[in-house]
């Protein structure tokens, strides 16, 4: 690494940023949130402080031209349209171009009125403001609600006087700050609340180490002048990831351009969110509320950068059918041609939805999302899980996967994966897929106190490590052989082959199994004739074996016929269900045809490495073993047509597991001797 870059990799890029004023503004407000106490629940406590954090910033931002907007607005014709209104106004207001205010109240002078008609003049000052922010405030937050339930609770006046003495003028506060503020008090927000946290709050670690690793390689494409970039996230929650971003390419590039671009279902995520773009003077309209999977907001749209930790283990049953329609409708020209995911688990979704939109130019696309295992291996050749992992790594589109340690996450301890995905791979990546281990103790420290399910976050200096062996390409040098391993894309993939082994039945011919007769399954079809045959079996055959089938329906043939009792094909099969047991010794079955018969009961599947030919893997690890199995050539791959159902999967454990031998019980036995003698010791302390 040379350049900015090497600077950049896994540095503080952006702690340097007014931290203090930013923990002091935070615990400023998340001191309003006490003045609740008692009249709310904990889990309401973020409904309410978040939107007047927004509203306190917005008239802050909008206060130095608050006059001239006043005249402007008084000064338009009558019948002027919407749009050429929007225009005129946000340009007067001088605030990014996105928002306006036309009220005659601003906090100041709302805190000079009659404190009894403050809901009312809160919601006059609310209607005054451009119609985007104007939906933020009453259909998202659902503020309205918010300050009738403050007025019920007469706690109004002192939650607006107190963000009213809160100076939030950009010339105190920057865009930046304000954003690490939105998110600092989320993040308090969600220890508190009984809410999942994790849905929409990602550590901010996690979020620069997935930065960091899809601009790795690219310093040379974000350098220059006239650049712009388009980053995507589709399920943006509050903005973090797409705000980290923006931050670490123009911290390489100041004079970089970055749009961004996001969805989001949660509709208090979404406001904040997108009212944090409108206070950094991004277009906000980029930002769009609704499903990602079955209402997508950005259709036909591509960018340089997605990046995401979309939901895990999350259902889609409900819009099932929406997504199924396109998958069968579009194929692979829509999003989801590679196939569906099981139904209680989307996150494969999101991932196709993402290389939906990669670009198809020279400098193509790279991608950043955190799963959790169960995209590495849930699903066997041809489910819709490894169909999946079958296209991107037949693409070649899958460039690295890094293991995480546990415990990062607010509201789970599993471990998750950050995976990087490159339609324009380097030259010495083609075809090579990267595994990186950072789930060890040298990649996280613990926290003290732990902070819900997180109890461990990873340091800037492991974090610049992690990105460095990404980097470097390691594989297995300079001591990182037990972490970081290079894997050619079909070293991933199997051919699953079905293993059949012959039918073979011993018939007894017993007092009880004759009795059972009555209830057996199939039998009940003789009628009248049942007891008939029960009784010839009972004076003929009871206690012989057989071990031929053939011979078995031969003889009771023989006896049916004699006492005029006629045996349909499916009475036979049920007579053979009934008396037949699976026995080793016995002759094989086969059909009419000659041919041998598979034992279901006793069918199997092999996993053989692509890079192998099956017949050579089954020659060595089944014939020696069961020398009368065979290899069902039927099954086949229905893409290939070859021998086998192809399947792909990717086993951290299998490719990083490290045998730790168990301790000789001679120190096992001498430690608890040791501890027997210290309890009893303590126990004596007790007594006397």
């Amino acid at each position: 690494m040379t350049g900015k870059l090497s600077e950049l990799k896994g540095c503080n890029w952006s702690d340097d940023v007014g931290q203090e004023a930013i923990q002091n503004n935070a615990a400023f407000i998340w001191s309003i949130a006490e003045l609740l106490r008692g009249d709310f629940k904990q889990s309401e406590y973020g409904r309410i402080v978040l939107p007047f954090t927004v509203l306190r910033r917005l008239d802050c931002i909008l206060e130095t031209t608050k006059d001239q907007v006043l005249e402007a607005a008084a000064s338009l014709p009558e019948g002027t349209d919407d749009e050429a209104r929007f225009m005129i106004l946000t340009s007067v207001a001088n605030a990014g171009g996105q928002i306006y205010n036309v009220s005659p109240f601003t906090f100041a002078t709302l805190r000079e009125q009659d404190p009894k008609h403050l809901r009312k003049n809160l919601v006059d000052y609310l209607m005054g403001f451009s119609p985007n922010v104007r939906d933020i405030f009453i259909e998202k937050f659902k503020f309205t609600e918010v300050l009738k339930g403050l007025e019920d609770a007469k706690s109004l006046w002192r939650v607006f006087d107190s963000f009213a003495r809160a100076d939030l003028h950009p010339s105190k506060v920057s865009n930046l700050e304000m954003g690490y503020l939105f998110e600092e008090l989320i993040r308090r927000f969600s220890e508190i609340s009984n809410e999942t946290a994790g849905e929409h709050f990602t550590p901010r670690e996690v979020v620069r180490l997935i930065v960091d690793l899809i601009i790795a390689n690219d310093e040379v494409a974000l350098s220059g002048k006239g650049i712009i970039r388009r980053i995507y996230d589709p399920a943006c929650g509050t903005g973090g990831m797409l705000s980290t971003a923006e931050e670490a390419m123009t911290a390489l590039n100041p004079g970089l351009k970055v749009d961004l671009f996001g969805q989001e279902l949660n509709a208090e995520s979404f406001a904040v969110c997108k009212s944090d773009m409108l206070v950094k003077g991004h277009d906000a309209s980029r930002i769009a509320f609704g499903n990602t999977l079955t209402e997508d907001a950005h259709r036909n749209e591509t960018f340089h950068y997605m990046l995401s930790n979309p939901p895990y283990g999350v259902d889609w049953k409900k819009y099932a059918d929406e997504i199924k329609a396109e998958a069968d409708r579009k194929g692979h020209e829509g999003r989801f041609g590679a196939g569906l995911p099981r139904i209680s688990d989307g996150q494969l979704l999101f991932l196709q939805h993402m290389i939906s939109k990669m670009r198809d130019d020279e400098n193509g696309s790279r991608i950043g999302i955190v799963m959790n295992g169960s995209p590495l291996f849930t699903g066997g050749a041809g489910s819709g899980e490894s169909e999946i992992r079958r296209w991107m790594l037949e693409n070649d589109w899958v460039e690295a996967i890094v293991a995480l340690p546990t415990d990062l996450f607010y509201n789970t301890g599993i471990q998750t994966y950050v995976w990087i995905l490159d339609n324009r791979k380097d030259a010495a990546r083609r075809g090579k897929v990267q595994l990186v281990d950072a789930s060890g103790e040298r990649f996280w420290k613990a926290m003290r106190p732990s902070l819900g399910s997180k109890r461990r976050q990873i340091p800037d200096e492991a974090r610049a490590e992690i990105v460095r062996i990404y980097h470097e390409f390691l594989n297995g040098k300079a001591g990182y052989g037990d972490v970081s391993k290079i894997f050619d894309t079909t070293d991933f993939g199997y051919r699953e082959i079905r293993v059949e082994r012959p039918l073979r039945l011993r018939f007894d011919i017993t007092g009880a199994k004759i009795v059972e007769m009555d209830d057996a399954k199939g039998l009940d079809k003789l009628g009248d004739d049942l007891p008939g045959l029960k009784a010839v079996l009972r004076d003929s055959l009871m206690g012989q074996s057989f071990t031929s089938r053939d011979a078995f329906e031969g003889a009771v043939a023989a006896l049916a016929k004699a006492v005029g009792v006629k045996l349909s094909t499916p009475v036979r099969k049920a007579l053979v269900q009934h008396f037949g047991e699976r026995d080793e010794e016995a002759e094989i079955c086969r059909d009419a045809k000659g041919q041998i018969e598979p034992d279901p009961e006793l069918r199997d599947f092999e996993l053989v490495p692509l890079k192998e030919d099956w017949k050579a893997y089954f020659a060595r690890e089944v014939t020696p073993f069961v020398p009368d199995a065979w290899v069902d050539t039927s099954y086949t791959d229905d893409k290939d047509g070859k021998v086998g159902r192809v399947g792909y999967e990717i086993n951290f454990n299998r490719y990083f597991y490290q045998y730790v031998p168990p301790r000789p019980l001679a120190e096992i036995d001498a430690e608890l001797k040791e501890l027997e003698a210290e309890i009893a010791g303590l126990l004596k302390e007790v007594v006397a």
